[in-house]
């Protein structure tokens, strides 16, 4: 047999074994664990996706028939100061919450990574606020918290101030006070840090601290740079979900996103536009605008993470 006839039997062979292996009891039972997945996100993701793609080309109200408006509700954008307002809140929201919350989650995996007793429940409790961050009822405390009764005034008084401020009530504190509430749900990317912590070698400390680097020197030389690929991790994960926060200043502002818009969050302004006043096509063509912002910084992240995470190779 020549070379090419046995490259060709040998093709036939692997072409018919991959058809075979196509049909296992293993195939089959992926696909159909795959099948209520793939179905949800065709009917739940991408169609409601591509819909509000077409309907950002119209003028819906949920009312009446759509109308093909081209890309009118795009260029209102730029004449529209509410949603500029919306996009600095917001901003402001994500460039100073997202360190913060990070910084204070390494900060405490650093301490619970020193293997203190009781670990499994400092760590239950520091992770309680990341699953109840984003509830109405902690929302609701919020406001309790720094309304001019709350427990804010209340702790100041200790100290001999005496006020009656409703930190809420004023816009130059109530864009703070969601900041803060979303600096305090630090509890899920403080596991992830610790998970990460646990993965550096002893083995370096131990060489570090017989050169006689510090604490500092040693965190800054042996933990920070291999724990950037976490750092990167979590900072992508929390910018996204910062873009989406919508609970907390609704609950906060009562809806408006006041006062006077200091609290008027990009979705809660889209929220607004949809189902507020009806403007459906107007909010389809928001969200898609939230989408790019979210897809162009993500980007960013991406390409600027090449000059300071460190992997293994």
């Amino acid at each position: 047999m020549s070379l090419a006839e046995l490259q060709r039997v040998t093709k036939r062979k692997g072409a018919a074994k991959g058809a075979g292996q196509a049909d296992t009891p293993d195939n089959k039972a992926a696909l159909a664990f795959l099948g209520p997945w793939i179905l949800g996100f065709l009917g739940l993701t991408l169609g409601p996706m591509i819909a509000s793609l077409v309907l950002s080309f119209t003028d819906y109200n949920l009312l009446q028939n759509a109308n093909f408006v081209g890309f009118d509700n795009f260029v209102r954008m730029f004449h529209d100061e509410r949603l500029h307002e919306s996009i600095r809140v917001t901003f402001t929201y994500v460039l100073v919450g997202v360190p913060g919350q990070l910084a204070v989650a390494l900060f405490l995996a650093l301490v619970l990574d020193r293997g203190m007793r009781g670990l499994a429940f400092y760590r239950s409790a520091f992770y309680l606020p990341s699953l109840l961050g984003s509830s109405v009822a902690i929302a609701v405390l919020w406001r309790l918290v720094f309304g001019a009764d709350g427990l804010f005034n209340a702790f100041l008084g200790i100290f001999g101030i005496d006020t009656t401020h409703s930190w809420i009530a004023d816009p130059s504190t109530a864009l703070w006070t969601i900041i803060l509430l979303h600096i305090w749900t630090f509890g899920s990317p403080m596991i992830i840090f610790l998970a990460g912590l646990r993965q550096i070698p002893r083995e370096l400390y131990e060489a570090a601290s017989t050169d006689g680097a510090g604490p500092l020197r040693q965190f800054r030389h042996i933990t920070l740079p291999l724990l950037t690929p976490i750092i990167f991790f979590n900072l992508v994960l929390a910018v996204i979900n910062s873009f989406q926060t919508f609970t907390q200043a609704f609950v906060v502002s009562g809806g408006t996103g006041g006062p006077s818009d200091s609290t008027l969050f990009y979705t809660l302004y889209l929220y607004q536009q949809g189902f507020g006043s009806f403007r459906m096509g107007y909010a389809s063509a928001m969200a898609w605008l939230l989408v790019l912002i979210v897809g162009v910084l993500t980007a960013i992240n991406f390409w600027v993470s090449k000059y300071w995470v460190h992997y293994d190779d």
